[in-house]
């Protein structure tokens, strides 16, 4: 069973989520409410990772023995500079489509399991990854005239 690398990839994602957020809170946070939201939404991540732990401790996390095409690195460092919240908002946005989609086949896991506990930890995270996912799209379209449009 395979199970247990999803639920590996879904705790780095996860971490990695939250200190994307942070990082883009503190790195832009002349933005308000980039500042204060970022930090909500890291917490809604470090939650999820703190639901994993008893399924974890149920189903094991292992190593992907297949090559990563995509990494779940959290972003180190802010960028500045006229484009800088556009490409950090984009960079954030990629990694929680990741953290998105990987909660929907751990979802389909827990479905083809019957485990109810799973499926629960699974359908709130997910429905609130989407709602990060769709605040950072908004977002991004918000920034983008300005950034694209505005000379610095």
């Amino acid at each position: 069973m395979k199970l247990a690398v999803y639920i590996g990839l879904l705790r780095a994602g996860e971490k990695a989520l939250a200190q994307s957020f942070r990082q883009l809170a503190e790195g832009h946070g002349d933005e308000p409410d980039v500042y204060h939201l970022c930090h909500t939404l890291a917490g809604q991540s470090e939650e999820h990772e703190r639901l994993l732990t008893p399924i974890v401790e149920r189903y094991g996390e292992q190593p992907d023995d297949e090559p990563e095409r995509f990494r779940a690195d959290a972003m180190s460092e802010s960028r500045t500079g006229a484009l800088a919240l556009l490409r950090d908002l984009q960079d954030v946005h990629m990694l929680a489509c990741f953290v998105d989609t990987t909660w929907t086949v751990v979802k389909q896991g827990a479905l083809a399991l019957r485990d109810e506990e799973l499926l629960g930890v699974a359908t709130r995270c997910e429905q609130q990854t989407k709602l990060q996912h769709d605040w950072l799209s908004t977002r991004i379209k918000q920034a983008a005239p300005q950034a694209l449009l505005v000379s610095s």
